[in-house]
């Protein structure tokens, strides 16, 4: 596999910390419960967890804001959460990070995902949310900020998790805001909104949400190139990445053959926010002179790192570069 010189790695990671990224979308309070099972309980044929620790970190859109931050670059996140104690720990995390918001108070609960975990193995996971549509007030909210802000900020994410933030409303108004300014459109989607996506610069999805979102079964090498390439028109888009978990990642670009990219992940623990990771890996080395080709390169390293620790994780310039180094 064809990779650039190591220089040129080095100026797009030296160029991260001047890059500033707008991320919207639905921003998630990821809840861990860390503890050991000694016994079933009597109740029920159930493991008792005796807790040990409790963690709360960033998910959803706010993971991509994270991973962003953690890359040395500037993340400025755009969402909605509740007025409730778990908003309050999510806009904490963001100030302690460095991460700058506009977060629209709502009635509905801010959205948490608690997992339970024992012996590094996840027990159960509940989730508390609403997934209405964004509308009324909230949503003119948000669309007057991102005006503004996609005029100081290098690119965009979108990130789409199906919780009422992302629609081809405000899909639409972001392009209109992105195109005369000439700036990188970037989406993670979700199978079933695919029509949302319409004008975006790049879009990153999983195999399976690949086949979805083009109409054709994945099943081999050819079906796969016939999707990408599906997508690049349907939507249309300028690229597509999909990433294919332990097969690695394929980049469609328009006029260009697909590019495959083979995984570096040595270990998979936990594929938790993956994808968060490689959308923020992959705008963040776009908007710092990258090209498409080095930007993947740069996601796919990103990505072999967090797969390799269990939970929400990110990872930093320095551990992609040597990762980097290393697979030569």
């Amino acid at each position: 596999m064809f990779y650039p010189l190591e220089m040129d790695f080095a100026k797009i990671f030296n160029n991260f910390k001047n890059r500033k990224i707008l991320v919207i979308g639905d921003l998630v309070l990821d809840r861990y419960i860390w503890g050991k099972v000694e016994r079933i309980s009597p109740e029920a044929p159930v493991p008792i967890v005796e807790v040990t620790s409790e963690d709360f970190l960033l998910g959803g859109a706010s993971n991509v804001a994270n991973n962003i931050a953690s890359l040395d670059g500037s993340a400025t996140i755009v969402g909605m959460a509740g007025r409730d104690r778990s908003g309050d720990i999510m806009k904490g995390l963001f100030d302690r990070k460095g991460i700058k918001k506009f977060i629209f108070d709502d009635q509905r609960p801010t959205i948490v995902k608690t997992r339970v975990i024992a012996h590094n193995q996840q027990v159960v996971r509940f989730d508390r949310e609403d997934k209405r549509k964004v509308s009324g007030k909230a949503f003119e909210a948000i669309v007057d900020y991102i005006k503004k802000a996609v005029k100081e900020h290098d690119a965009v994410i979108l990130s789409d998790y199906k919780k009422g933030v992302i629609s081809p409303e405000l899909v639409n108004e972001v392009v209109k805001a992105a195109k005369p300014k000439n700036k990188f459109v970037a989406v993670d989607p979700k199978t079933g909104h695919f029509h949302c996506y319409k004008g975006v610069s790049l879009i990153t999805p999983n195999l399976m949400e690949a086949s979805h979102g083009s109409g054709i079964e994945i099943k081999d090498e050819r079906s796969l190139i016939k999707a990408g390439r599906m997508l690049l028109t349907k939507l249309p888009c300028k690229a597509v990445l999909i990433t294919r978990g332990e097969e690695g990642m394929s980049l469609f670009m328009k006029g260009r053959n697909v590019i495959h990219i083979p995984t570096v992940a040595k270990k998979v623990y936990d594929v938790t926010g993956a994808g968060d990771t490689v959308i923020a890996a992959f705008t963040l080395a776009h908007a710092s002179g990258a090209t498409m080709h080095e930007a993947a390169i740069i996601a796919n390293h990103a990505a072999g790192i967090v797969v390799g620790e269990v939970g929400t994780a990110v990872t930093t310039p320095v551990k992609i570069m040597k990762s980097i180094r290393h697979s030569k």
